[in-house]
């Protein structure tokens, strides 16, 4: 392994990205954490997610304006740093590597849970760490294994949902099943109506949906190994519309005409429930295995997110040199095993408090998600600000809806932050989010700061330092392209 600092290996082709995307948007939140939400919102729920989902696009739009314009590993991390100054730089991407730790316990967690199904006796850590080091050591091989791999995993997803959709519209046409539960698209509005949650229940909903789109920012983080960024970023990006609506709305709108909203719980994947509860057993387990597979493929998309964050950190200073180092393949591998000894801690919590952990979990991810959001939209504005009419009118992938789309999702994302606080499950995630910001700007003041100006990795602190290093970085772009 090498011992220097290199390169990053652009391995990463349209296909690769476009189901590396996939991989984060539909995983755990969807096929697990969608119990919690249905619960809080019931099937009102399902306008949750076209809101959220809306959200979520434009602020991936900002971000794939900003990556196409200057594909970076470090993405949205070195993009706050540019625009927002170090001090904002470091606490996104530390707050992003951070969020992708959670998630990725989270992930693994809903293994556990899902092996449940088959193996009832079995303590839920044994499958946990199987996960992490599986997972973990496909990422030190090479990142266009990492992309194959992936590929697979999200296409072995697709078909999975688009099958589930398929056989229960089949379900709910013929009213399959054991007739222990009422089947038909009336369970939307028949148990309760359709904000059978009330109006309350389905706003403190967000909290939990929001979740479920975490990790589809990765577009940004995998632009530094894209082979043509300004092609596939923008592909990437523009089908994530279709994905909220097909993977989400349709998916949970089958799932709550099959099995009455207040019966779905969280002892397992609600796409596992719905056919076990209408007596269809073999199409249970057969939805295991898949779901099993879209937590893999999470946790895959994780750990390459978070090691390449931490990558690109360290290029600029804000993170230990060690981080730079990479394999003969380009592959990161110093971070790659820090993100692989931070799972051995989900192993820890699920050996020690396996019922609650998943609800933590989420929330916190939830908060670190939000506020990295935040930080993306707040980039982009002050980006688009500083640009002049020409600037602006060269921009290969200009975000929409400039300016009014833009701060009604900063309103938006931030209401969501707020709404954390309203419960005592996810309060703790607002406590953990305040510790961790405030133990970042200590270590930043302490540690980066003091460095800056002396290492010549460490950020610009001036637009005109910055403009220097946006030069190096387009020569060097031109190069590798």
């Amino acid at each position: 392994m090498r011992t220097e600092k290199a390169g990053l290996s652009r391995g990463l082709n349209s296909r690769h990205i476009r189901f590396i995307a996939l991989g984060s948007a539909i995983g755990t939140g969807l096929f697990y954490g969608s119990s919690a939400s249905i619960e809080t919102g019931g099937p009102a729920v399902l306008l949750a997610y076209l809101i959220g989902g809306a959200a979520v696009f434009l602020v991936l739009r900002s971000l794939g304006e900003m990556a196409v314009a200057n594909p970076s590993a470090g993405s949205f991390g070195e993009y706050a740093s540019r625009h927002l100054g170090p001090l904002a730089g470091f606490l996104t991407g530390w707050t992003y590597a951070f969020e992708m730790v959670i998630v990725a316990v989270a992930d693994v967690t809903a293994i556990g849970v899902y092996m449940g199904f088959w193996f009832p006796d079995v303590p839920r850590w044994i499958w946990v760490l199987a996960a992490v080091l599986i997972v973990g050591a496909l990422n030190l091989v090479s990142v266009k294994v990492f992309g194959e791999l992936e590929f697979w995993l999200s296409l072995v997803k697709i078909v999975a949902i688009v099958s589930m959709i398929i056989v229960g519209i089949v379900v709910i046409a013929f009213s399959l099943g054991t007739g222990h539960v009422h089947v038909g698209i009336d369970n939307l509005w028949n148990n309760g109506g359709f904000f059978a949650g009330g109006i309350d229940g389905w706003v403190l909903s967000f909290a939990i949906v929001m979740f479920a789109f975490g990790g589809t920012e990765i577009i940004g983080v995998t632009a530094g190994e894209a082979e043509s960024p300004e092609k596939t970023i923008p592909s990437a990006v523009n089908s994530i519309p279709l994905r909220i609506i097909l993977f989400y709305v349709l998916t949970l709108a089958v799932i709550m005409s099959i099995t009455p909203w207040q019966q779905i719980s969280d002892s397992g994947s609600p796409f596992v429930q719905i056919f076990a509860g209408v007596g269809l057993k073999s199409a249970a387990a057969v939805l295991n295995v898949v779901v099993l597979t879209a937590a893999l493929s999470a946790i895959n998309s994780d750990i390459f997110a978070a090691g390449r964050t931490m990558f690109g950190l360290a290029e600029r200073g804000q993170g230990p040199a060690v981080m730079r180092r990479t394999t003969p393949n380009g592959v990161p591998w110093v971070t790659t095993l820090v993100m692989i000894g931070a799972l051995l801690f989900g192993v820890v919590m699920n050996a020690v408090v396996p019922g609650e952990i998943f609800l933590i979990i989420a929330s916190i991810a939830t908060f670190a998600t939000v506020f990295v959001w935040v930080m993306i939209m707040l980039t982009h504005v002050k980006a688009r600000r500083a640009m002049s009419p020409e600037e602006t009118a060269a921009l290969k992938f200009p975000a929409p809806f400039w300016p009014y789309g833009q701060i009604i999702t900063l309103v938006f994302m931030t209401a969501v932050l707020v709404l954390l606080g309203f419960e005592e499950d996810t309060r703790v995630a607002l406590e953990v989010g305040v510790v961790w910001l405030a133990l970042l700007t200590v270590v930043f003041f302490l540690a980066v700061r003091r460095k800056a100006g002396t290492d010549p990795q460490s950020v610009p602190s001036t637009d005109e330092d910055a403009g220097a290093v946006n030069t190096v970085k387009e020569e060097r772009a031109e190069v590798s392209g």
